[in-house]
């Protein structure tokens, strides 16, 4: 048995027109860490619910844990989901909204797509050369 369930068995056995000590008076104490004690000592007191009993106590089934944390596939309501809405926004108002969602900074701002050169053709035709080279060289 534990010193605090013996002290309570005495406590109970006192002839009840003693009454207890002053709490500075017990055993010596005094100081701050009595008051604490004897705040311990009246909490231990109050009748409450034996949490070493098995009493009331509710059994968990390992697989029913295992169940509850398992993971679960939701990608068929995700698709479904998806799928229902077709509504497609403009690109200049998507443009918009990525544009102020974007930071300020350079690293933020997307590469800029460099305009695609056209093949430079030639003015002249392949006619026209040959008449030049007729006046010029002579060549028939």
């Amino acid at each position: 048995m534990s010193a605090a369930l013996l002290r309570r068995g005495l406590e109970l056995l006192e002839p009840p027109g003693q009454g207890k000590a002053p709490p500075g008076a017990q055993r010596g104490r005094d100081g701050p860490r009595a008051a604490g004690a004897a705040r311990r000592r009246k909490r231990a007191a109050e009748p409450g619910r034996n949490k070493a009993t098995v009493k009331g106590r509710v059994v968990k089934s390992a697989i029913e844990e295992y169940h509850k944390k398992k993971p679960v596939n939701h990608l068929r309501e995700n698709l479904k989901y998806m799928l229902k809405g077709r509504l497609v926004a403009d690109k200049a108002i998507t443009e918009k909204v990525l544009a102020q969602n974007r930071g300020r900074k350079s690293k933020d701002q997307p590469p800029e797509k460099a305009e695609k050169k056209k093949p430079e053709g030639t003015v002249f035709t392949e006619e026209d050369f040959r008449k030049f080279e007729r006046e010029y060289f002579g060549i028939p």
